[in-house]
């Protein structure tokens, strides 16, 4: 036994170790990383584009926002899923109160049945535009762009081996339900791997648009779940790269629960199963740490039972240390992110010493639905997005089972992320 608990013990540790180096790397990046405004003559014409379907809560400070941008010249193109959708009249509403001349609006026509709704969207925007743009950036509903947030994230491609830029979100919700807790927790580390896989995402992301309509990107849309996770094999096939832009770390402070945040997470492991490369390790961290906690419980209980009183030594030490850096890497994560966004004058809340203990359980708590989710998007084949089932039969094979138009009566503001 007492052999037994000393590996894991040491199992344990290296586990913690692994996480502070990657952990470290990404805040370094952070830290040494300012933010780099493209000046106006170099700064390409730029197509910004806002897929839509239910009204997102942030919405209308997302669309005013994109409209403030101090950037030379670019469009704002809103594709909302259909006139009906109650995102079109908040959108209408919100682009009215600027009376921008460079607003596109339109609803998706060409709904692909081998696709979802945003592919659909992306590939109807990308197909007219006109030769005059040389860039899109995209951007989810629940993005809130700060003035030069299309000069920071367009400013990778002025170097010829980059094809796409990306920001990250960080969420830091005014309401601390167990599902939103849990949601921040998860996407703390997400962000890390994220970074380390170069996994770009597409709540803000910039891309060439050469190398959009020289590529096959379009018609791999037309036969995807989503358009960003697959970008970094694409690319990379194309001699091209992902720049990270870490002043791009862009808030969200929306809340949800734990149901909502099973079904989301579960979506995002699925679209890294499918087009992503780093998909067996991401896996196979997950569940080995996953794995290792478990061990360390039951030989815990063992050791009690059997008072072996060194073997229990051995074990609690070995995940006191671990959640001990777990909690000091969260703090140091959050404390990089938060410098970032007071550059920029956002409003940021830190972690507070009264809140520690219900975090404590949230990270235990986090482990075992996140480890569910995982497991379950290694089977998943029906996925719900929006009220859109899908079926999902390989990376290139997506049919959407059926299509409704978005129906705003039982949906809330938390269900939407998930959906």
């Amino acid at each position: 036994m007492t052999a037994w608990a000393f590996a894991t013990f040491w199992a344990f540790l290296s586990i913690a170790v692994g996480q502070a180096v990657m952990a470290r790397r990404f805040v370094r990046t952070l830290r040494h990383t300012p933010a780099k405004p493209l000046a106006d003559p170099p700064c390409p014409k730029t197509a910004v584009i806002l897929c839509l379907r239910g009204p997102d809560p942030f919405l209308p400070a997302c669309i005013d926002a994109v409209l403030r941008q101090d950037y030379p010249e670019y469009d704002l193109h809103i594709v909302v899923d259909s006139r009906e959708d109650p995102a079109w009249r908040i959108a209408e509403q919100a682009v009215r109160k600027h009376a921008a001349s460079t607003v596109h609006m339109k609803p998706l026509t060409a709904r692909l049945p081998t696709c979802s709704l945003k592919c659909s969207s992306l590939v109807q925007v990308i197909s007219d535009l006109d030769g005059s743009y040389e860039a899109i950036a995209l951007l989810d509903a629940d993005t809130l762009a700060h003035r030069t947030w299309l000069r920071e994230l367009v400013a990778p491609l002025a170097d010829d081996r980059v094809a796409a830029a990306t920001g990250n979100r960080w969420y830091m919700p005014d309401v601390a339900s167990w599902g939103s807790l849990i949601r921040r927790l998860w996407n703390a580390a997400a962000v890390v791997h994220m970074h380390l896989f170069q996994i770009p995402w597409g709540g803000t992301l910039a891309l060439k648009l050469s190398v959009v309509r020289r590529s096959d990107l379009l018609e791999r849309w037309a036969n995807a779940l989503c358009e960003d996770t697959m970008l970094y094999r694409v690319l990379r096939q194309l001699g091209y790269r992902v720049a990270f832009v870490p002043s791009l770390m862009m808030v969200n402070r929306e809340h949800c629960g734990i149901e909502d945040f099973f079904r989301w997470v579960r979506r995002q492991l699925l679209t890294t199963r499918l087009y992503h490369p780093a998909w067996g390790l991401i896996v196979a961290h997950g569940l080995g740490i996953s794995l290792i906690l478990a061990t360390g419980l039951v030989l815990l209980a063992a050791a009690a039972i059997m008072r072996n009183v060194h073997a229990a030594a051995w074990l609690a030490a070995g995940m006191a240390s671990y959640w001990a850096v777990m909690a000091a890497l969260l703090t140091t994560l959050d404390e990089g992110v938060r410098r970032n966004l007071q550059t920029r004058g956002e409003i940021t809340t830190s972690m507070r010493l009264r809140d520690w203990p219900r975090t404590f359980a949230a990270m235990l708590l986090t482990q075992m639905v996140y480890t569910a989710a995982l497991a379950s998007a290694l089977f998943l084949r029906i996925v719900d997005w929006r009220g859109i089932r899908y079926r999902v039969d390989g990376p290139a094979k997506i049919r959407m089972l059926e299509y409704k138009p978005y129906v705003n009566d039982a949906d809330s503001p938390s269900a939407l992320q998930s959906l």
